[in-house]
């Protein structure tokens, strides 16, 4: 029982990450009914930031403290995410208004490959280390409880709560402020949002804005585990299965979608891995993000998606 309670916990935890990469996802294709491919890039590109401005900030001003580095790194990495959602919105998105969403999608194609481009000549193609003070050490739980007791990992479970708290926040943004309610107008539908006085070049830049934060967040919790290298643009595309499975329109569905795999590819990987040769966990949210494309395409709490295009 220990075991598996242990599987368990890691998996919501993982999950927890998955979750927050996929809510990046989810706030483009609700402000403007395009899948954003450049969500990876924007991980990789807020990782690098947050890496070597912590590494340049403190030799530049001439401190040694690393709450402070890592507070000005966050700072100025965010106005990075800012100053990128301005310029997509003004050399990008203000030129593809009422366009196809086929159009619009070929356009988070080609931000991918630049923001790829960019951030290896602005900051570097090394491995760099993100260090946060997030605790490195496990933490062994319930040993009176369950023989040897749970262990859990606390880096793992700090994480998941600074994930959860940012999806909780953006939930209730989306669902209780004018902005937010300006932001689900526009995603239903531009020409009307623009009819009633919406600005929809102002609405995309904040929307942008607020999927770089998220990005910046998750490139930090992904860099301070496993490091900040370029395969991070496509490790976070682990994450396309989780809007997939939870609605690419749902802010809840993009958390139990990320709980739910995170979930299933550890307990799938521990009591099924051995049937089959092992590493289940590679493919197994493609594998159910592709069952649910079959006999559910809208995911669980998602609109059909051909009725938005």
């Amino acid at each position: 029982m220990g075991f598996f309670l242990e599987t368990l916990f890691g998996g919501l935890m993982s999950g927890m990450l998955y979750a927050l990469i996929g809510l990046g996802f989810v706030l483009i294709f609700k402000a403007s009914g395009v899948f954003n491919f450049a969500q990876g890039a924007m991980v990789l590109v807020a990782a690098l930031a947050m890496a070597r401005f912590s590494e340049w900030l403190p030799r530049w001003l001439g401190f040694d403290n690393m709450i402070l580095a890592n507070v000005l790194a966050f700072i100025v990495s965010a106005i990075v995410m800012f100053l990128l959602a301005v310029a997509i919105e003004r050399f990008v998105l203000r030129h593809l208004v009422n366009q196809e969403a086929t159009t619009l999608l070929m356009a988070t194609l080609g931000i991918s490959y630049f923001l790829d481009g960019l951030g290896q000549i602005t900051f570097g193609s090394s491995v760099y280390s993100i260090n946060v003070g997030m605790p490195k050490d496990p933490l062994l739980i319930l040993d009176s409880v369950f023989e040897g007791g749970l262990l859990i990992n606390l880096e793992d479970l700090t994480a998941a709560v600074i994930a959860a708290l940012l999806v909780a926040a953006l939930a209730l943004f989306f669902q209780y402020t004018s902005t937010g309610r300006a932001l689900r107008a526009v995603a239903d539908d531009h020409q009307a949002a623009q009819s009633i006085g919406i600005p929809l070049n102002r609405i995309w830049v904040i929307v942008w804005s607020v999927a770089g934060l998220v990005a910046l967040v998750a490139g930090i919790i992904w860099g301070s585990k496993f490091g900040v290298q370029f395969t991070l643009s496509t490790a976070a595309l682990r994450a396309l299965p989780v809007v997939i499975l939870g609605g690419l329109t749902s802010v809840p569905g993009a958390i139990l979608g990320g709980l739910i795999i995170g979930v299933g590819e550890k307990l799938s990987e521990v009591y099924l891995g051995s049937l089959v040769g092992g590493g289940i966990e590679i493919w197994f949210a493609y594998v159910l993000a592709l069952v649910f494309l079959l006999f559910r395409p809208q995911g669980l709490f998602g609109e059909k998606i051909i009725d938005r295009v």
